[in-house]
């Protein structure tokens, strides 16, 4: 397996902690994507959306953190990342889609870059749009937790497919110094998946590209 990715990357970041999680071995691919090397033709071939990650597995190319992340799930069933039944399953994913397509997308590289060079937005305007969206999301992310089973983590005593969204996403809050004393919950969490080696191998900070 290849994983292209940056050491930034939120979701460059969850496939990293799925494919640890698995115990599965995959070279690092850096792409920077701060120097556009994600706009290169050469990558422009492996993902048409010029996103990391992307996968290579084999003769397979996969793209989007979600799907690859499903497919390993799906090719390397042990442990799991999903609970065993439909409710549970269904409960996993709406946290982790609550965290991939509703707040991770408002405060992407790109989104950034756009208010900044498009509309004229300084540092702290950019970082103010990024924490209202991530409070937003939080705040909704909490309440499903505090509703949820008991657990050390977002469902129950394993980690799932949400811890894995959840965590790269806490690391996107701290950057834009977000106030995370309303999100308990979410802290505790955070926490207990970041003492496991599996998160802590796959975090930014150690990752061979990083700066």
């Amino acid at each position: 397996m290849r994983l292209h990715t940056f050491f930034r990357s939120s979701a460059a970041y969850r496939v990293r902690i799925g494919l640890n999680l698995k115990g599965l071995a995959a070279e690092m691919v850096p792409v920077h994507l701060r120097r556009n090397e994600q706009h290169s033709v050469d990558f422009a071939r492996t993902n048409p959306q010029h996103f990391v990650p992307a996968l290579e597995d084999g003769p397979a190319v996969l793209t989007q953190s979600l799907a690859i992340l499903e497919y390993l799930e799906e090719t390397h069933p042990e442990p799991p990342l999903l609970p065993p039944d439909p409710v549970g399953r269904a409960r996993v994913r709406a946290l982790a889609l609550a965290i991939a397509c509703d707040i991770h997308p408002l405060n992407n590289l790109r989104v950034l870059r756009y208010l900044q060079k498009d509309l004229a937005l300084d540092e702290p305007a950019r970082d103010a749009w990024a924490r209202h969206w991530i409070e937003e999301g939080f705040a909704a992310i909490e309440a499903m937790l505090r509703e949820g089973p008991a657990g050390a983590f977002c469902h129950g005593d394993a980690p799932t497919l949400a811890d894995v969204c959840l965590v790269p996403q806490v690391a996107n809050a701290h950057r834009v110094t977000t106030d995370l004393s309303p999100y308990p919950i979410i802290r505790r969490i955070d926490e207990t998946c970041r003492g496991l080696p599996a998160f802590a191998a796959a975090a930014p900070g150690n990752q061979p590209d990083a700066e």
